[in-house]
């Protein structure tokens, strides 16, 4: 593998402000209860949870859309919400983060993605969950491939972040990635498995190991040569450029067409706190990175630090370029 001097690493981290990124997806409004168990409840054989902590962040595609923002970037979000108070909370919440929202569409028949997590202490007691995985209604799914659209003409780069709740379709799927071949910019995408097959023609996919062994449809196997055949089995597959395969302690390995061989990267956490994120961290760098010019395996090397950064962090986190120049020096 080609060395990748820190002086490159901080020259791509510097082209990040300002550059327009469009991510397509599923978003959600992740609502956290945090608070103190003490006692079990005389009703039922449960605990009692004494809150003392509550908040909402975004989730799924937002998560992305916030990363990318924090680095430094312009994100504008393809999406959509239901008419309701969730969806309200999520807007606001990614206003504030410096999103912008002009492509988040309100679909009328279906409630806003919300996952609701009670916590004691750092244990998760339970999580409910509020969502739809129907389709998009016609006339929200229009609104959105119309924004996008006009988004395309001037953006860098495109992120397509599949939770499958429905906003990632056979047919936008398909004119999505045609838009950005046609423009000549990096279309990344994270898969759902249900739709992992149907992301042909694409810049890069990053799933992670588990994600790739049940995308290509072979049972899972250990060693570097199994970890190769999989790689390369899931290039042909899609016809895509590259595929970035994330291993958690092992790090990473990236597949680019014509090459026989991977480029392995190891992993650079210290300490894993908690994993909440990463993959959006990871799509995130990696994609941006892209935009601004980066060779493939620049990009993953770049995204590696920075998921090592992340990982040490808790719950959904982000990671700043000035984080990053940090664990460079």
């Amino acid at each position: 593998m080609q060395t990748v001097t820190t002086k490159r690493l901080k020259e791509i981290l510097r082209a990040f402000k300002g550059k327009e990124m469009i991510v397509v997806g599923d978003i959600m409004l992740d609502h956290f209860i945090k608070g103190n168990v003490s006692r079990i409840s005389p009703e039922a054989p449960v605990p009692v949870v004494a809150v003392n902590k509550e908040f909402f962040v975004a989730g799924g595609a937002g998560n992305v859309a916030v990363n990318l923002a924090v680095l430094g970037a312009k994100p504008i979000l393809v999406s959509v919400v239901g008419r309701d108070a969730g969806g309200e909370l999520l807007k606001d919440f990614l206003r504030k983060q410096n999103v912008d929202i002009s492509g988040v569409a309100e679909d009328y028949d279906r409630p806003t993605t919300q996952k609701v997590r009670v916590m004691a202490e750092q244990q998760q007691i339970v999580r409910f969950d509020r969502e739809s995985k129907h389709p998009v209604a016609h006339d929200a799914a229009a609104t959105c491939m119309q924004r996008f659209n006009q988004a395309v003409k001037t953006a860098k780069g495109v992120i397509l972040s599949d939770y499958g709740k429905g906003m990632l379709s056979d047919k936008n799927i398909k004119a999505l990635i045609d838009a950005c071949r046609k423009r000549k910019i990096p279309v990344c995408v994270d898969p759902k498995i249900d739709n992992f097959k149907k992301y042909k023609n694409i810049t890069c996919m990053t799933p992670n190991t588990k994600e790739a062994w049940e995308g290509s449809g072979l049972a899972p196997k250990s060693g570097e040569e199994a970890m190769e055949n999989l790689g390369q089995k899931i290039l042909k597959m899609l016809n895509a450029d590259s595929i970035l395969i994330t291993r958690s302690a092992d790090g990473m390995s990236l597949f680019e067409k014509g090459k026989k061989k991977p480029v392995t990267v190891k992993a650079t956490a210290r300490e894993v706190f908690d994993v909440t994120g990463a993959g959006d961290t990871v799509i995130s760098v990696f994609t941006l990175a892209l935009a601004c010019g980066a060779k493939l395996h620049e990009a993953a090397v770049l995204s590696n630090y920075a998921a090592g950064i992340v990982v040490g962090k808790s719950g959904t986190a982000t990671v700043t370029p000035q984080e990053i120049e940090e664990v460079l020096a």
